[in-house]
């Protein structure tokens, strides 16, 4: 087993959760604090992460059409004032520029914290016809909220992200384009992250400012607590409306584009984290990990040392992420460390088990060790492990997620569930905002997202009055 150093200092999961979230990043070395309140250092390790979680998704967006550009870090005050709802939803965070050097600009800047007003701003430039459209634009940047509370990559005032900014010349297709985009950000979360996500729309008091419908993706962590993950907004024709973004129509008419922005950040890998981590430290879906296999050689041996260096070549030659750990440090070290950065897969290769014709491999995720003799076809064993892993930590975590999947069909149910063990809450309500207030009153309790399912009842939980809406519920981070 690994060495305790690691594990004494991981504070229990069950003990005290928001302790345990922060040991393990720090101790996998995923971030640290800094000296600039509210903002972490992405160290190597975490960075890693996003570089993977980038390019696949990267590789999603450019598959449907979309492209990559960059638009600057500062707003004019005035190019924001344009859309209200918009500024209304985010003065509180808004960090403001306003001199250089000793000379007071004439104009403030806000500092980017999210870029409709830019990419609007472009777009009126850049678009004159319907010929133009559709324009799938999408931005892989930093953006800066000030949030009051902070925690590495679940909420920091400074954190990486990317947003699409989209224009189309029709409603039914910037929709389509909403709806798409959504659907990416669910199967990426299920394929690849293993987390088993809820989409669904949320309500006219939860939607993002100035959009006429918000879609949502939901994940629900280890303690029963939602994480929004990624989200996909309509806004029709509004902002096209405010930035003047028109275009001639094939019945040669000017009207105004549809618009559409979408997008996900940092906060994955705090869901990677609060899903699937342990009291060991980081569980890494190998799907997404930056290093799948991990080989370590114990005792001194040119036949060890060469065995290693022969799986590793074949291993990463068939494209599975390899390191020989070299370090000079004990093996229960070296098993601790691997264990504590959540590499999917462990090889050992020791003189004494060679002596039997037989090498150990140890799964991170269930600690599993498995022997299997020196000379199999290491590609296809590893491959058919990696693949279990996967699957297996889906459904792990598929059936924490059930496990904590309750129904309410009054208010006394919900305060139950509430005050026993939170998770995703289903109930019926009558689409009135009072009565997602009152339910707030609750431990904070939110309406996560409308789904498209099965009445549960055909009374609101909170008022009793007719239900229109089958709503999943919860407390939020």
């Amino acid at each position: 087993m690994g060495d305790k150093k690691f594990v004494e200092k991981i504070t229990s999961r069950d003990v005290d959760f928001a302790k345990w979230y922060t040991d393990v990043v720090r101790e996998a070395k995923l971030a640290d604090y800094t000296s600039v309140k509210g903002c972490i250092a992405i160290e190597p390790n975490g960075y890693a992460l996003w570089e993977k979680i980038q390019s696949i998704m990267d590789q999603k967006f450019k598959e449907l059409g979309h492209v990559n550009v960059q638009l600057p870090l500062l707003i004019p005050e005035s190019l924001f004032n344009k859309e209200k709802e918009l500024i209304e939803g985010f003065a509180p965070e808004l960090i403001w520029v306003t001199e250089v050097g000793d000379k007071k600009f004439d104009e403030r800047f806000a500092i980017r914290s999210t870029s409709e007003t830019l990419f609007c701003d472009y777009y009126k430039k850049h678009i004159s016809s319907y010929k133009d459209l559709p324009k799938l634009y999408n931005q892989w940047c930093n953006v800066f909220r000030y949030e009051k509370e902070t925690r590495p990559f679940l909420r920091s005032r400074e954190f990486l992200w990317q947003e699409g900014h989209t224009v189309h010349a029709t409603a039914e297709e910037a929709i389509k384009e909403t709806e798409q985009m959504m659907e990416v950000y669910r199967s990426f979360n299920h394929d690849y992250l293993a987390i088993p996500s809820i989409t669904g729309k949320k309500t006219e008091k939860e939607k993002f400012a100035g959009a006429e419908f918000t879609l949502t993706n939901e994940d629900l962590m280890y303690n029963g607590v939602c994480l929004q993950d990624g989200t996909s907004h309509y806004f029709g024709q509004k902002f096209s409306k405010a930035y003047d973004v028109k275009f001639t129509n094939k019945d040669n008419k000017e009207e105004y584009a549809y618009y559409t922005t979408w997008g996900k950040t940092t906060r994955a890998i705090a869901a990677i984290i609060m899903v699937h981590a342990d009291d060991r430290g980081l569980v890494l879906p190998p799907k997404i990990a930056p290093k799948q296999i991990v080989i370590i050689p114990i005792g001194e041996s040119e036949e060890v040392n060469n065995l290693c260096k022969k799986y590793k070549k074949e291993l990463n030659n068939a494209g599975i992420t390899t390191y020989i750990d070299e370090t000079d440090k004990s093996p229960g070290f070296k098993f601790a460390e691997a264990e504590v950065n959540g590499i999917p897969l462990r090889i050992e290769v020791g003189k004494r088990d060679l002596e039997k014709g037989l090498i150990t491999m140890t799964r991170r995720d269930t600690l599993e060790k498995l022997e299997f003799v020196k000379d199999i076809n290491i590609t296809e064993e590893v491959t058919k492990l990696l693949d279990t892993i996967q699957n297996d930590m889906y459904k792990k975590a598929l059936e924490r997620q059930k496990s904590l999947t309750f129904e309410a069909h009054n208010m006394e149910d919900m305060k139950n569930i509430l005050n026993t063990q939170p998770g995703f809450i289903h109930a019926m309500w009558c689409g009135n905002k009072e009565c997602e207030d009152k339910i707030k009153e609750i431990k904070g309790c939110k309406s996560r997202c409308i789904v498209e399912e099965k009445a549960i009842d055909d009374k609101c939980v909170c008022c009793g009055k007719e239900a229109k809406h089958h709503v999943i519920w919860g407390i939020q981070y």
